[in-house]
């Protein structure tokens, strides 16, 4: 008999604040559990009327049945606590990724479903992939392009499937460009930005390797008032031109990018490695803020989940 009286009791403290605090808000997606309990390395995420479940690879040795008795046991502990069915909890187990990390397809369809966001509308699919098409880390930062967004160029480098996007248009950004490589997440941002009502001739979708757009958008001279980057950790991707490590390639992300802001612009950069230090002849060339504290959003125990950083050019 597993003992889950730990995980139950924090679960279901956890739920009944976030809950009432995430209605308030207006918010459907959001953290409930996040490995407050060392023996239950679980992350727990509410995604509307379902549950996405992250299992923590922690290193213990734990034999098939014991450790399916343990999740069959939490899984229980979720779905009565949160009063989400079994079959709409979805369990996926985190390791440490090498390579393509987020554009990951796990062979599994599941289901398109909506939830929404700050008045905003995302599609969101919690099987498919090893992520679910929305960090819900990301919530505040993106609340802020649309507080700044009004009467903006804005970029969107990285853009997996375009929150930030639909955010800044419903700001009245009055142009965007979203940027990846993927084709799937090129058509998850076409069906969310169509979701939103953006007009998709004045917000463009680009597919292309970042490295390279960069360089062209540099060349051909163009320009914005407000640039997003959240680059992966890494990425070694068949389809991109180098591989990608954002510790040793993140100068070079940011001084392209820098190129591209027009006086007086934003850039917000930011990527979820743990060990990450921004180099410091960055802040020797622009105003940079790291407003970590601010973007991890309150429903986040572990503070470190990303690191995000404002950089301006000094007058």
């Amino acid at each position: 008999m597993v003992d889950v009286t730990p995980f139950a009791n924090r679960l279901g403290k956890n739920f009944k604040h976030y809950a009432k605090w995430a209605r308030r808000q207006g918010i459907e997606a959001w953290r409930a559990y996040d490995r407050d309990v060392p023996q239950f390395p679980l992350a727990v995420d509410i995604y509307g009327q379902r549950a996405h479940v992250q299992e923590y690879d922690t290193g213990w040795e734990m034999d098939d049945s014991e450790r399916e008795a343990w999740l069959d046991a939490c899984l229980d502990t979720i779905q009565q606590v949160t009063g989400v069915a079994r079959k709409h909890i979805a369990l996926k187990t985190r390791r440490r990724q090498k390579g393509e990390n987020q554009y990951e397809k796990l062979g599994e369809l599941g289901d398109d479903f909506i939830v929404e966001e700050f008045g905003q509308r995302f599609i969101v699919n919690l099987e498919a992939y090893l992520d679910t098409g929305l960090f819900i880390d990301h919530r505040n930062t993106r609340k802020r392009v649309r507080e700044e967004a009004a009467g903006k160029r804005f970029l969107n480098l990285f853009a997996y499937t375009g929150s930030f996007t639909v955010y800044a248009g419903a700001g009245g950004a009055v142009s965007s460009e979203t940027v990846d490589l993927s084709n799937t997440y090129q058509d998850w941002s076409r069906r969310n930005f169509e979701l939103n009502g953006l007009d998709l001739s004045r917000h463009q979708l680009v597919r292309a390797d970042v490295f390279q757009y960069l360089d062209d958008a540099i060349y051909q001279r163009k320009e914005f008032d407000l640039i997003v980057m959240d680059p992966p950790t890494f990425s070694n991707s068949k389809k991109m031109l180098d591989i990608l490590d954002v510790q040793r390639d993140h100068v070079r992300l940011i001084d392209d990018a820098m190129a591209l802001l027009a006086p007086g612009g934003t850039l917000y950069f930011s990527n979820n490695l743990r060990s990450f230090t921004l180099d410091s002849g960055l802040s020797e060339r622009y105003e940079v803020r790291d407003i970590s504290t601010q973007s991890v959003p309150e429903d986040f125990r572990n503070k470190k989940i990303h690191v995000c950083y404002r950089l301006q050019h000094r007058p």
